[in-house]
């Protein structure tokens, strides 16, 4: 199958100034969001407790979060949680908020006391502040590991510049992809972790099958300027790329949709990523291909 029913001809890597800027101007957003607003991280790794709570009738909120903020003189997240037809909240409290040996179903029914009668505890999970730490400085870890394993393995399997290009291009999609994160002030879990994992490695793919038809056609047109052939590899991989992404889109859209509140926020990510991932596996590694191969450069 293919997207295009000619080889296209697009002048992309003519383009290289402007997306250069626009890559800029997003990444020193996304930068500027990390140190101004900051990551909402969620339980997993600030640690607390999330109280997972169904109504028989509509919650209000407000009540909801006046009631817990006399109980316990501290700020608490309520929030709704799923379909509203279901009457669910999530309350979100800060670790030892009751005091380390309270039975949090018991402490939480207290507080509804009268005012709130009728009503299901779903879930409880509770995650130490020492034990949040630890989560977010393994989070980080695998992060680091997993680009030091891509520049290791495209540098031997291409060259080393090809590896740096691509760090470099994914480095450029995990930044813009949390900057988008932070922007919809969504919670940083372990889930979202999975998901930026999840887009290093498909945008990889990507970036791979581009540098490979690079590197054959560098070998068939051995007297070709390295920006034409760089040019004409992007365009004989564009039908690919533009159907793998575009399927996987379509599928993380209706999850996204269909899916639930759990996922939501997974595939919020993922379809973030999936738009940046593909922008940066043409748009980005390949200009950067080309800007340190001193040798062939034009």
């Amino acid at each position: 199958m293919k997207f295009f029913k000619d080889l296209p001809q697009f002048d992309i890597m003519g383009k290289r100034t402007l997306c250069y800027v626009l890559s800029a101007v997003f990444m020193l957003a996304s930068i500027g969001l990390f140190f101004t607003k900051g990551i909402n991280y969620g339980i997993d790794f600030k640690g607390g407790t999330l109280v997972q709570v169904r109504f028989l009738s509509p919650p209000e909120l407000g009540l909801i979060r006046n009631l817990f903020s006399s109980a316990t003189n501290k700020e608490v997240a309520i929030t709704s949680f799923g379909d509203q037809i279901n009457n669910e909240i999530l309350i979100t409290l800060p670790q030892d908020v009751f005091g380390q040996k309270a039975n949090m179903s018991e402490e939480v029914t207290k507080v509804f006391g009268d005012s709130l009668k009728g009503h299901e505890i779903r879930r409880i999970e509770t995650v130490g502040g020492k034990v949040g730490d630890e989560l977010k400085e393994k989070a980080m870890y695998a992060g680091i590991f997993a680009l030091i394993g891509i520049l290791a393995y495209v540098g031997v399997r291409f060259k080393f510049q090809y590896g740096l290009a691509a760090v470099a291009a994914l480095f450029h999609d995990v930044i813009i992809t949390i900057g988008f994160f932070i922007l919809a002030d969504k919670e940083f879990s372990l889930t979202i972790v999975a998901a930026v994992l999840t887009i290093i490695g498909y945008s990889l793919n990507d970036t791979i099958v581009v540098f490979d038809r690079i590197r054959e056609n560098v070998a068939k047109l051995p007297k070709t300027k390295l920006l034409t052939i760089i040019n004409r590899s992007i365009n004989e991989s564009l039908s690919r790329t533009i159907l793998t992404s575009l399927t996987t889109f379509l599928v993380v859209v209706a999850l996204f949709i269909f899916g639930g509140e759990m996922i939501h926020d997974f595939c919020y990510t993922m379809m973030v990523g999936l738009i940046v991932g593909t922008y940066s596996s043409i748009f980005v590694a390949s200009p950067i291909v080309w800007m340190m191969d001193s040798k062939r450069k034009d």
